[in-house]
């Protein structure tokens, strides 16, 4: 799909033009690099390339929408005071915007996207893949379908009730469910189907989280500017 600096691939993946086969098993030696195994030989692998890279994109998406949001502030701010152009530059509101970062969210955003959104999303892709193997329209259409009414909607609720978990207002979840699910959602549609389907159409198996997690960076603007509200 895409070619990636060093080497070849999509963000450091390498893969071949053919059908991945998921769930088959196949006797190789593990890399380190590739996966974690959490249960021994034959066991559940942790997809620590996923999660690893969904975390990173995370990180990425929130600290635009977090410098994009305090520099708004500061030009709002500056405008209220009259400040003149020479008392202080662009580049100064964007270092004082940096300095200001909101570290911990940063790291709830991270740890989403590395410990549930990456492996998660991974595990979902690989289902899908082996119940409809074949590249037919139809699979096609059912898996995007799919992916909007229960990947969508999970992925929402798991991530504003992380957020909610880190900052000790779970008992605010409910209400920020009926405030913010449901529109969030609808946006996301108009976002992630044409999304879905290059990504069910095009991209193999073991790049659909990397190339998914790209998408993610302007989506995970939006959902931290959402989850801050």
């Amino acid at each position: 799909m895409m070619e990636a600096l060093g080497g070849g691939g999509f963000l450091g993946w390498n893969f071949s033009h053919g059908k991945p086969k998921p769930f088959k098993s196949q006797s190789r030696k593990s890399k380190p690099s590739d996966s974690a195994e959490a249960t021994g030989g034959t066991g559940y692998r942790f997809p620590l390339k996923q999660a690893a890279t969904a975390g990173s994109l995370a990180f990425t998406g929130d600290t635009i929408a977090q410098l994009i949001q305090r520099w708004r502030k500061q030009k709002a701010s500056e405008q209220q005071h009259s400040l003149s152009r020479s008392e202080q530059s662009d580049e100064d509101v964007f270092w004082t915007a940096l300095l200001d970062h909101d570290w911990l969210r940063a790291v709830r955003m991270t740890s989403y996207g590395f410990l549930l959104y990456g492996p998660g999303s991974y595990v979902w892709y690989q289902y899908l893949d082996h119940c409809m193997p074949k590249q037919t329209a139809g699979n096609l259409m059912m898996k995007v379908l799919l992916n909007q009414i229960v990947l969508g909607p999970c992925v929402i609720a798991v991530c504003f009730a992380w957020n909610n978990l880190w900052q000790g207002t779970v008992s605010e979840l409910p209400n920020k469910y009926q405030k913010d699910a449901l529109p969030t959602l609808l946006y996301g549609f108009r976002f992630w189907i044409p999304v879905s389907i290059l990504n069910f159409w095009v991209i193999p198996l073991q790049a659909r989280v990397a190339f998914m997690s790209m998408g993610s960076i302007f989506w995970n603007f939006y959902l931290s500017s959402t989850m801050s509200k």
